[in-house]
């Protein structure tokens, strides 16, 4: 393969490089409010679930989830429309942003179903109910929150795809200098002789 061959097939597959760093940029943003979602809590300090606990702050749990989740899907999107997911690190970053939107929307329901189940615990005949219903709030909580944070590692790990790429932009510069054939010298011009 002759070097301008090898150019142009370098030069599809890169992803430019303000493109990169914006995606990161959102990558990051997302991870850290993944983050801050994945400490919803339902235990008290005591390690237990409260006696009545809150309905509207556990449904708050679902619906922040939701909205994370609708991001993640968002980005997904939007990079598997681009032009850059056909790219090796492209369809890379796509598989785990694939993961991340699938993760994410695994959350919802959970945190949800922990929200339902609090309204049935006062409601609850006796102590075996209501320990049944403590475990399942506990189980589908961790679950949510579990889902969260693979949510965010596939982010992460996305934007570690990402940041492999820079490194392949600041690599690129020096390889084109060095194969890029010299200049060519004017001929002297036979009239001038």
């Amino acid at each position: 393969m002759n070097s301008d061959a090898r150019r142009e097939r370098i030069q599809r597959e890169l992803i430019p490089r303000d493109d990169t760093l914006r995606m990161i940029g959102a990558l990051n943003d997302l991870k850290a409010r993944l983050v801050a979602a994945e400490r919803y809590q339902l235990l008290d300090d005591s390690g237990r679930i409260p006696a009545a606990p809150s309905y509207a702050e556990l449904l708050q749990h679902a619906a922040g989830a939701q909205a994370l989740s609708y991001d993640v899907v968002q980005m997904t999107v939007e990079f598997a429309r681009s032009l850059h997911s056909t790219s090796r690190v492209g369809s890379r970053v796509l598989a785990h942003l694939a993961t991340a939107a699938t993760m994410s929307s695994q959350a919802v329901p959970n945190f949800a179903e922990t929200a339902e189940n609090s309204l049935s615990l006062p409601r609850s005949s006796g102590p075996p109910d209501r320990q049944y219903r403590d475990n399942r709030m506990v189980i589908d909580h961790a679950t949510a929150r579990a889902y969260l944070r693979r949510t965010s590692e596939s982010l992460r790990d996305a934007a570690k795809e990402l940041d492999a790429h820079l490194d392949f932009h600041r690599f690129l510069p020096a390889q084109a200098r060095q194969q890029s054939p010299a200049p060519p010298q004017p001929r002297p011009s036979a009239r001038h002789r």
